[in-house]
């Protein structure tokens, strides 16, 4: 019997030494909604904990139990799915004795679970049907929805960075449905139920179809974070307090987001990150890894600012401005004036470009006086820019072509916003 916290840690100890015990990646344990036509069918999985790199004391209590049930436990698979029985809530209550008082506020949450599971009253309707418990200990593609929504998790509340998970196979893994507000409803069971549920009004408000759903559904922001349109974020994004997302043409995407207070007025695809103090324009976009970048995923630096429908198809440094209607990516040609080269060089000084096998051209325009004007500089191809600092892109429409030159513009966003 566990009747201290002595006790717990001594039980715990017992069990990581043995031979068949290994610290999961993540655990937690999820409420799944079924498929309404296929019982069968894992439409969603919501975690009210979620656990990952910590927590190892509980996760050996819960494996310990499904041994000690006679159920295969074997830690050198990626992912295990275990049911949640009253046998296995009163064990976990057993073993938790020690922390059971304590377990209130932000104090032992998984115990807080347990208890709150143990005392499921009948009329909710749920039943230990409901509910799995989760266990990954490779970062392979996902096996299950389930372990799928808690990578998905992992990411939202930021336990791991952004591009860190395997995600492979996600988009087979999980199904396409009818959302109405956070409840998934089987797009054939809507089909086949169509006559009847709008004869008798019963027909439901379908926000959207999609086989993620909305960040707000599963997350809840920090406090200075705003998303006004719930739309504009999918499940999966990672977004660091302070960040702003506007309605219209904001967006963004699963396993992309922000690392620090961003502004964002324009898309943020998938695997693009966005650092702090940066500012994504108004209906400015930046190419995912499923289109635009030849599967290269986009980084912003900070301090940076896409301009109004601007495209940063390519990554780029701290500081950096890409004018309005600007389209950037890794293979566009732009001339950098000589003297600019030296200028971007002096904020570069650890990784500069180079001008070592290029031929110093000159190229002649009219500018906006009427005058001829002369320029000596290089060619560069975006490749050779990328995440570079201070450099500020526009298509000049006197020389007509794109150029790059050393930015003079500071980005600042306005701090009562973030």
């Amino acid at each position: 019997m566990i009747k201290t916290k002595e006790d717990f840690k001594e039980k715990v100890s017992h069990i990581q030494k043995q031979s068949w015990y290994k610290n999961p990646i993540g655990f937690g344990i999820c409420r799944v909604d079924r498929g309404q036509q296929n019982n069968n069918k894992i439409l969603q999985a919501t975690y009210p904990v979620v656990n990952w790199g910590d927590s190892f004391g509980c996760s050996a209590i819960y494996l310990d139990i499904f041994k000690n049930q006679g159920i295969e436990v074997d830690t050198s698979k990626s992912e295990l799915i275990f049911d949640i029985s009253d046998d296995f809530l009163t064990s976990s209550i057993e073993a938790f004795t020690p922390y059971i008082q304590e377990a209130i506020g932000d104090a032992h949450k998984n115990v807080q679970l347990i208890k709150s599971l143990s005392m499921l009253p009948k009329e909710s309707g749920l039943n230990a049907n409901d509910f799995k418990i989760v266990f990954i200990f490779k970062d392979e593609a996902p096996k299950s929805v389930e372990s799928a929504y808690l990578k998905l998790y992992a990411l939202s509340l930021g336990k791991v960075k952004i591009r860190s998970l395997n995600l492979d196979g996600i988009f087979g893994l999980l199904e396409n449905v009818a959302w109405s507000g956070n409840v998934p409803i089987e797009l054939d069971w809507l089909r086949t139920n169509e006559i009847a549920l709008k004869i008798t009004g019963k027909y439901p408000t379908i926000d959207m179809v999609d086989k993620f759903p909305r960040f707000l559904s599963h997350i809840i922001p920090a406090d200075n974070t705003r998303i006004l349109d719930s739309s504009k974020v999918r499940f999966g994004a990672s977004l660091a307090s302070g960040t702003t997302v506007m309605p219209g043409a904001s967006y963004i995407n699963f396993n992309a987001g922000t690392l620090g207070a961003v502004m964002v007025e324009g898309r943020i695809s998938s695997s693009a990150i966005v650092g702090a103090g940066s500012d994504v324009g108004g209906g400015a976009s930046i190419p995912g890894v499923l289109s635009g970048t030849d599967g290269n995923a986009i980084t912003i630096g900070e301090n940076c600012m896409l301009g109004i429908n601007s495209i940063a198809g390519m990554s780029i440094g701290d500081g950096c401005f890409i004018e309005m209607g600007m389209q950037i990516h890794d293979s566009m040609p732009f001339f950098i004036e000589e003297k600019q080269v030296d200028l971007i060089n002096k904020v570069n000084k650890d990784d500069p470009i180079s001008t070592k096998e290029k031929t110093l051209i000159s190229i002649s325009y009219i500018n906006k006086n009427g005058e001829k004007v002369n320029k000596n500089g290089y060619y560069f191809i975006g490749k050779e820019l990328a995440l570079k600092n201070g450099i500020q892109y526009r298509d000049d429409k006197y020389i007509k072509m794109p150029i790059a030159f050393r930015s003079k513009k500071e980005v600042k966003l306005n701090k009562e916003l973030h």
